[in-house]
């Protein structure tokens, strides 16, 4: 694609972002800034649409940029992007946070304020989740909750059905062996380490051990942190979907889709999950999505590492966004949160 073209389409992709409206060679000619005629302008719309950059909604309409357009457009702003600065502020707003999630829950929050779009954040699972610590909390009959702690903040809660009752007091010396013996570890780890124990002779003399390790074995089983996503902002996914009368229908519908999704959390946790290729930055445009019901919509996100995990933040909002916006926010609330991860682990 030469020069001229690429100007044209990128004039094209912020004139329909700002107004919404498809865009006339009348207009690209006047606003481009490349001297050109509306008659040159017409020609090289007349290739980009031929290439699938650009569509024409109606014969007497301007031009509207379709997702490749946008694809096109992004990844020109991707490879032109600075590494953002530090903003004092918002590194002085995230440090209040006294735990992880509570920094992941107001990093969303950032993100939607900044870009007046749906914030996010993800917090990931460690492949090696380590215990903090294990409580044994009597129920009613013969049952146990078991809560398991594991670094990072993750809490995972399982009752169980015992063998005999417990009192509360055998159930905090059991939690007490346990957490003395195995904190630290991963569950892997803990796991292995409690079968083996309980094959030892010596748990024929200590009644307290064997049922600590019973009651750990029985929780721990199948048991791992699951993903926590944190959102906020999604009223800003009504004021910012196209409404035209042609996509009405089916925006509403995906509209819809996506609020449920917010609502139950598992299924845009899934849905973020499908959308993390590679760590960095990335932005999945329309039909890039992985469900088909979410292509009027774009996500814009970025991995960070903390430790033996990886958490997702970012934003999603309407195909029609103002992308150099959405990723100057992204980027920079992401590089914020690795630094103080950074810091809270020296």
């Amino acid at each position: 694609m030469t020069d001229r073209h690429r100007r044209i389409l990128a004039s094209l992709v912020a004139e329909y972002i700002e107004q919404g409206e498809p865009v006339s060679s009348a207009r690209l000619a006047e606003h481009s800034a490349l001297g050109l005629s509306p008659a040159t302008v017409r020609n090289i719309l007349a290739r980009l649409e031929e290439q699938g950059l650009v569509r024409q909604p109606h014969t007497s309409a301007g031009r509207v940029p379709t997702d490749s357009g946008y694809r096109f457009y992004v990844d020109q702003l991707l490879e032109s992007r600075r590494r953002p600065r530090a903003v004092p502020e918002l590194e002085a707003r995230l440090r209040r946070s006294a735990t992880v999630d509570e920094l992941l829950a107001q990093a969303s929050q950032e993100i939607s304020h900044a870009s007046h779009q749906v914030g996010f954040a993800m917090a990931g699972v460690s492949t090696a989740v380590r215990l903090q610590h294990i409580d044994f909390v009597p129920l009613d009959g013969r049952r146990v909750l078991v809560i398991v702690v594991a670094r990072g903040g993750h809490v995972i809660q399982r009752a169980i059905e015992t063998d005999e009752r417990y009192d509360s007091t055998t159930l905090q010396q059991a939690a007490n062996y346990v957490n003395t013996e195995f904190a630290g570890r991963t569950l892997d780890e803990v796991r292995a380490a409690i079968v083996a124990r309980l094959r030892e002779e010596r748990l024929l003399y200590d009644q307290l051990m064997y049922r600590a390790l019973q009651l750990a074995r029985s929780g721990l089983r199948e048991v791992e942190p699951a993903p926590s996503v944190h959102v906020q902002g999604a009223s800003f996914l009504i004021d910012g979907v196209a409404t035209a009368e042609a996509d009405r229908q089916g925006t509403l519908e995906a509209l819809r889709t996506l609020l449920r999704m917010i609502e139950e959390k598992h299924r845009l946790i899934e849905l973020l999950t499908r959308s993390i290729e590679e760590p960095g930055l990335a932005v999945v445009i329309g039909v890039e999505n992985a469900s088909p019901e979410l292509k009027p919509f774009s996500v814009v996100l970025s991995t960070v590492r903390d430790g033996e995990r990886t958490s997702t933040i970012g934003l999603i909002g309407p195909t029609r966004m103002r992308y150099q916006k959405a990723i100057s926010v992204v980027d920079g609330v992401s590089h914020t949160v690795a630094r103080l991860f950074e810091s809270q682990s020296q």
